[in-house]
């Protein structure tokens, strides 16, 4: 390729995705990662792209239904110039209701969800709509939301690796920064800010996941147990996932994701005899916050993070991708308070 003016450090979601946008607005990059394409949290399994409730709104919520909004078109537009799928569709996402308490409350959110989301999602309380795919439920009632989508992390940075191959860019293990860097660099980027700061920026959480064998292709994601399951296109199911401050080792499965196995074959009858094909345990980025960490590297000029997103990166990726190129490239800052550099240091 041409000499590059921007190197973007780290080949997981949020760096592919930052490289994708510079792309395609013309800009001539490298994407350097020593650890290969999706090789931390971004390279796993579970992809649910869903929204927080509707409710006490805050600039992290704004964002994140800005970037819901425009994933179908960020992710028709990688497919269709890589030839590759990531797995993306937005098929929405079924809550079983416990009891008369928080059937009231999922009615409240669906006027709130009115205000907050338009018309652009719905978020209904209603009748299990297919006893088939659903997860148990004592009062008959489910939230269904058209919001929440899905993509298959691994396939999902595939595609992006395959869409910048065509513009000229390869992922590189190696390579020199250029006056200007961006560093999304995941749980080793945190790990590097803690050394060089007086108090903890964030840290690398523990995950596990598993795959079943279990084809429902179009049907919604459940989200029951604090558990997401996850129907993905390539026939497979995905579960997951534990949060672990505290673990030994931190690629290896242990009982915590049987015993997430034994909870989502308990909540959802259809994935009883759903044979366990995969199993998956890596760390996520987080902050200080669960909201993304972005902008200018304070005292490094030059210098960019995008970092962070604990659980919500995938959903939050496009709009990341598009605020950081908007800054970069047009000098124009749209970064929400709070997500910026300095409210982590």
């Amino acid at each position: 390729m041409a000499t590059a003016d921007i190197t973007v450090r780290g080949a997981g979601i949020f760096g592919l995705s930052i490289a994708w946008v510079l792309a395609r607005r013309g800009a001539k990059l490298q994407v350097i990662d020593p650890h290969g394409l999706g090789s931390g949290a971004s390279g796993g399994i579970v992809g649910a792209l869903a929204p927080h409730v509707p409710e006490n709104w805050n600039p992290k919520k704004q964002f994140q239904l800005e970037s819901l909004l425009m994933a179908e078109a960020f992710w028709t537009e990688v497919e269709a110039a890589g030839g590759r799928s990531p797995g993306y569709t937005r098929t929405g996402r079924c809550q079983p209701i416990a009891d008369d308490a928080a059937l009231a409350l999922a009615n409240r959110r669906s006027e709130t969800a009115k205000d907050l989301w338009g018309d652009a999602a719905t978020w209904t309380v209603r009748p299990i709509a297919n006893p088939k795919w659903a997860a148990n439920s004592p009062t008959s009632m489910e939230i269904f939301d058209t919001l929440s989508a899905r993509a298959h992390p691994r396939q999902a940075c595939q595609a992006l690796a395959a869409a910048l191959k065509t513009h000229g860019v390869d992922i590189q293990t190696q390579g020199p920064d250029t006056d200007i860097t961006i560093h999304a660099t995941g749980v080793a980027g945190l790990d590097a800010l803690n050394a060089q700061n007086p108090r903890m920026v964030g840290a690398g959480i523990k995950g596990q996941a598993a795959l079943l064998d279990f084809a429902a292709p179009n049907a919604p994601q459940l989200f029951a147990d604090t558990l997401h399951i996850i129907p993905h296109a390539d026939g497979t199911t995905a579960i997951g996932s534990t949060t672990e401050r505290e673990y030994d080792d931190p690629t290896t499965t242990d009982a915590q994701l049987d015993d997430i196995i034994a909870r989502a074959r308990a909540a959802v009858p259809a994935l009883q005899d759903a044979k366990v094909i995969a199993r998956w345990a890596g760390l996520r980025p987080r902050s200080r916050s669960r909201a993304p960490m972005l902008g200018p590297w304070p005292d490094r000029p030059g210098h960019f993070i995008a970092n962070g997103g604990f659980k919500i990166g995938f959903g939050m990726a496009p709009k990341v991708a598009h605020t950081m190129a908007d800054l970069i490239l047009d000098g124009r800052d749209t970064i929400p308070k709070g997500f910026e550099v300095g409210a982590s240091l």
